[in-house]
C-alpha cells in the first residue's frame, strides 16, 4: 500500500490526505472532543501514507489538537470565499451585507470622531458617486496621501465601488520617493488630507504631477479650524457632502473578484518602493485568513494604533471592519505610553501589534493599569520569543496571534497556539494542500542551491532556507498578483523549482521548521533589512546618501542591535581623504529620507570590500557592524537630534545594555 501511495500524484496525494482529513472531521463530529478517538483514524491514514510509524505517532499526538483547530478555521475561511464568490460579491457588496445587519454599529473611532456602519457606507458612496460623475473609470488609479481617520478607509472603499483603484502612499515619504510613488502607479489624480498638503506642494511644479488634479480633504476638526485650501486645489470634503448615498449598485454590479483594489507599497529587495496589487480576492483571502486563524470576532472592539497605508493597519485592520464587521478604534500615531490608556477607554478586546510596539510597551515603567484592560487577544507580526513571554505575563493577555506574510506574497502563516516564538505552522502531512515550503539556499547571497539535476532542494527540519509558495493561478488564496511594475513581479517568481514548468513565489525570507511543522523567522535575503516596522531597501537608501556626499562610493546594509528587533541602518561610505562633511551629511539625510530609513551609524572608509566581479561584500560589514573592538575607522552614531556624532565608547557600551535612545 505505502509503495503504490508514494508512486501517486500531487493533486493525487492531496485528495488522499483530505479523505483522511474528512474522515477525522467525521469522528470528531461523531465522538466529540475525543482526541483519542481522532487519533486513531488519522494514525491508521499516516500509517498507510507514509509508513513513517514511531514519527507519526509521536507527532499526531503532540499537534492534532492544534490540526483539527486549524481544521474546523480553515474549513470556515474556504466557506466564506466560496459563498462570496458565488455570489459575484466583491468588498463592497460584503461590507453592505454587513451595514444591513447593524447599521447603528460603531464601526470606526478616533478621539471623539465616531463613525457608524451606515456612516461609512454613507461616505463610501458618496465617494462613488462623485468620482464616477467626474468621469474615472474602472482600471484607473488615483493616490491617497493622508493620516489615519475613519475617512481613510471609506475613500479607497468607495472608489473600489466604481473598479478605480487606490494607490496608498506612505505618509512618511517625501520629493523623489514620492514622486516615484504615484508615477508608479500611473495616477490619474491625489486625495491629499490637509495635514499632508505640504508635502504634495513640494513636488506640484514638476510636470506630470502639475497636470494633475489635487484633491484636498478636511476631516470633521480640521473644518471646525478653518483650515485655509491650497490654492489650485479641489475642496474634496463640500464636494463629496453634495454627493448621493445612494449605492452605485450598477457600478459595483460589473465589479469581479479578480479586480484589482489597492496598490499597497513595499521595499521589495531592490529599489524604489513597488506598489503591490492587491486584488478583492487577495484582501478577502488575507482578511479572512487573519481574523479566522487568530480568533478575531465580531463582536470584538480592536485598538489599532498602526498606519493605514500598511498591509497591518490598512488591510487586516480595516478589513476586520468591512468583512468582519469589528468595531476598530485608531490613533494618529503610536504612542507606548498612551497604548494601555486608550485600550481601557475603548474598551478593547483585542488590539494589533508589530514587533517594535511590544518591546515599546515592555520599555515603559510598570503601571497599575498595565492590566486594567480588557484585551484578551493581539495580533501581528514579529514578536521577539526573548521578549514573548515577558510581555504575556506583564501585561496578562491571553493570547497571541503572531501572522506572517508578505503584502504581495501567497505564502501566509499564523500561530494560534501561543507557541512562543513560532511565525506559524503547516501541518507536516499537510504540504500537499498547503503547497508551502523552504529550498536550501546560499546564504551569503540568498540565491537557491540546486542539486545536479537542476532541482532546488528541500531543507530537512531544523535547516534553515529560502521560504516559497506555490503559484496556482486559478485559486486565488495561491495565485501572485504581482506588483504594478511586471518586471519587479517577475524578480519574485522562482521558476522550474521541483519540476518543469512550476513555478513559486520567492518570499526573500530565511525561516526554519522544525518537526511539528512549526516555522520560525530568522532573516532576510537580498537588499532589504526591517526596521521601525518598515522595509527598507538599501538602494533607495544609497543612491540618496551617495547623491548628498558627491557621488562618493557607499554602501548600506542592516546590523543587528542588542535588544532591538529587526536591523538598524548602517552605512559605510568611501572616504579616504575624509573630505566628507558629516554636518552636511546629518542635514541632507534629514531632509530626504524619513527617519526609519536614515542609518543609525555611518562608517567611513579608505577601501571598500568588493568581490572579483566588483560587488560590495556586505556581508563582512555587516559582521563587523558597529563593534569598536573590530573597526578601527570612523563611526558616527545618529543622536535624537537628527545629528551624526562621533560614536563614542560610553554610547557603545550604552547600545550594547539597550539603555541607548535610538
Amino acid at each position: 500500500m505505502v509503495e503504490v501511495i508514494t508512486q501517486l500524484t500531487d493533486k493525487q496525494k492531496a485528495v488522499t490526505i483530505g479523505v483522511i482529513f474528512a474522515v477525522t472531521v467525521a469522528f470528531s463530529l461523531l465522538f466529540g472532543e475525543n482526541v483519542i478517538a481522532q487519533a486513531i483514524v488519522f494514525l491508521i491514514g499516516w500509517y498507510l501514507f507514509t509508513g513513517n510509524r514511531p514519527i507519526a505517532i509521536y507527532i499526531i499526538f503532540k499537534t492534532l489538537p492544534r490540526d483539527m483547530k486549524v481544521l474546523v478555521r480553515y474549513i470556515k475561511l474556504n466557506y466564506y470565499l466560496k459563498r462570496w464568490d458565488k455570489k459575484g460579491w466583491t468588498v463592497g457588496h460584503v461590507f453592505q451585507s454587513i451595514v444591513e445587519r447593524h447599521p447603528d454599529k460603531v464601526a470606526l473611532q478616533i478621539d471623539d470622531h465616531i463613525m457608524t456602519f451606515q456612516d461609512a457606507e454613507d461616505l463610501s458612496n458618496q465617494v462613488a458617486n462623485y468620482f464616477h460623475a467626474l468621469g474615472f473609470h474602472r482600471g484607473d488609479t488615483i493616490a491617497l496621501l493622508m493620516e489615519n481617520k475613519p475617512e481613510y478607509g471609506c475613500m479607497w472603499l468607495g472608489l473600489s465601488k466604481i473598479g478605480v483603484i487606490t494607490a496608498l502612499i506612505n505618509t512618511n515619504l517625501r520629493k523623489d520617493v514620492l514622486l516615484h510613488s504615484i508615477r508608479v502607479a500611473d495616477a490619474k489624480a491625489v486625495i491629499v488630507g490637509t495635514e499632508l498638503i505640504d508635502a504634495i506642494e513640494e513636488i506640484r511644479k514638476e510636470e506630470d504631477i502639475a497636470k494633475l488634479p489635487i484633491y484636498q480633504h478636511h476631516d470633521p476638526m480640521q473644518v471646525r479650524q478653518n483650515l485655509p485650501q491650497l490654492s489650485g486645489t479641489i475642496g474634496l470634503t463640500d464636494a463629496l457632502s453634495a454627493a448621493s448615498v445612494d449605492a452605485p449598485t450598477e457600478e459595483m454590479n460589473k465589479g469581479k473578484v479578480s479586480d484589482k483594489m489597492v496598490y499597497i507599497y513595499t521595499s521589495g529587495t531592490t529599489g524604489l518602493p513597488k506598489a503591490a496589487v492587491i486584488t478583492n480576492a487577495r484582501y478577502m483571502f488575507f482578511v479572512l485568513g487573519c481574523g479566522f486563524m487568530v480568533g478575531v470576532r465580531q463582536s470584538d472592539i480592536i485598538y489599532n494604533p498602526l498606519p493605514l497605508y500598511h498591509t497591518a493597519g490598512g488591510m487586516v485592520g480595516l478589513g476586520t471592519v468591512f468583512l468582519l464587521g469589528t468595531t476598530t478604534v485608531l490613533r494618529k500615531r503610536f504612542s507606548a505610553s498612551n497604548f494601555w490608556t486608550d485600550c481601557i477607554k475603548a474598551k478593547a478586546t483585542a488590539a494589533q501589534y508589530i514587533g517594535e510596539i511590544c518591546r515599546y510597551l515592555l520599555s515603559v515603567p510598570d503601571r497599575p493599569h498595565d492590566t486594567a484592560h480588557t484585551v484578551r487577544l493581539m495580533f501581528g507580526n514579529g514578536l521577539r520569543p526573548q521578549i514573548w513571554p515577558q510581555f504575556v505575563a506583564r501585561f496578562n493577555i491571553q493570547d497571541i496571534g503572531e501572522v506572517y506574510g508578505s503584502t504581495e506574497g501567497n505564502s501566509n502563516l499564523a500561530n494560534i497556539d501561543n507557541k512562543v516564538g513560532a511565525v506559524g505552522f503547516v501541518p507536516v502531512y499537510a504540504e500537499y494542500l498547503y503547497p508551502v515550503t523552504l529550498i536550501k539556499c546560499d546564504e551569503e547571497t540568498g540565491e537557491p542551491i540546486r542539486n545536479s539535476e537542476g532541482w532546488c532542494i528541500k531543507c530537512k527540519p531544523g535547516e534553515a532556507g529560502i521560504f516559497l509558495g506555490k503559484i496556482i493561478r486559478k485559486t486565488p488564496a495561491r495565485a501572485f498578483g504581482g506588483y504594478a511594475d511586471k518586471k519587479a513581479s517577475e524578480k519574485k517568481i522562482l521558476r522550474d523549482v521541483f519540476r518543469k514548468g512550476d513555478a513559486y513565489f520567492n518570499s526573500g525570507d530565511i525561516l526554519v521548521r522544525d518537526i511539528f511543522g512549526y516555522f520560525y523567522f530568522r532573516d532576510r535575503t537580498g537588499d532589504t533589512f526591517r526596521w521601525r516596522g518598515e522595509n527598507v531597501a538599501t538602494s533607495e537608501v544609497e543612491a540618496v546618501i551617495s547623491n548628498i556626499v558627491g557621488l562618493h562610493d557607499c554602501v548600506v546594509y542592516g546590523v543587528e542591535v542588542p535588544h532591538v528587533e529587526g536591523r538598524a541602518g548602517m552605512a559605510a561610505i568611501l572616504d579616504p581623504k575624509r573630505e566628507i562633511s558629516v554636518e552636511n551629511l546629518s542635514n541632507g539625510i534629514r531632509g530626504c529620507l524619513p527617519a526609519y530609513a536614515r542609518p543609525l551609524f555611518v562608517r567611513l572608509m579608505d577601501e571598500l570590500p568588493m568581490t572579483g566581479t566588483f560587488k560590495m561584500k556586505k556581508l563582512d560589514l555587516q559582521q563587523d557592524g558597529f563593534n569598536l573592538d573590530k573597526v578601527s575607522d570612523p563611526i558616527y552614531f545618529l543622536h535624537p537630534d537628527g545629528v551624526y556624532r562621533t560614536l563614542t565608547r560610553e554610547d557603545f557600551e550604552k547600545i550594547q545594555s539597550g539603555n541607548a535612545r535610538l
